[in-house]
């Protein structure tokens, strides 16, 4: 593996774990009260019960051009979903929604989507 190649793994690991930590610092306080949130949600997701944000990160990046601006995980009619917005080619926002539980994308809003889809 060439060192280019390597770091690029290497930057999109990180970024994905600075989200994730992002997301576990920023939305604990909505999903529960008390101080141990952080471990309750590490848990989960090591347990299984919800997607890691990086795996969902890598699909984006598969299937989809731009750039990630922000992430959340939300109660929406009492199932979680990881909200990911992401900066288009064109300047174009676009927010994907996917079930925290399975993965599954479960929506997609915003203008110019078509745009950002990469063709194989």
């Amino acid at each position: 593996m060439t060192r280019r190649l390597q770091f690029s793994r290497l930057f999109r690991q990180s970024r994905a774990a600075a989200l994730a930590l992002l997301l576990i610092l920023t939305c604990l306080p909505p999903l529960a009260a008390g101080d141990n949130d952080w471990q309750d949600l590490h848990e989960r997701v090591r347990s299984g019960q919800l997607v890691p944000l990086p795996s969902l990160l890598d699909w984006l990046e598969v299937h989809y051009e731009g750039q990630v601006l922000e992430v959340e995980l939300e109660r929406e009619d009492g199932r979680l979903v990881y909200e990911v917005e992401m900066l288009g080619p064109r300047g174009q926002r676009v927010e994907f929604e996917f079930d925290a539980t399975n993965g599954q994308l479960i929506g997609i809003e915003g203008v110019g989507i078509d745009d950002m889809r990469r063709r194989p």
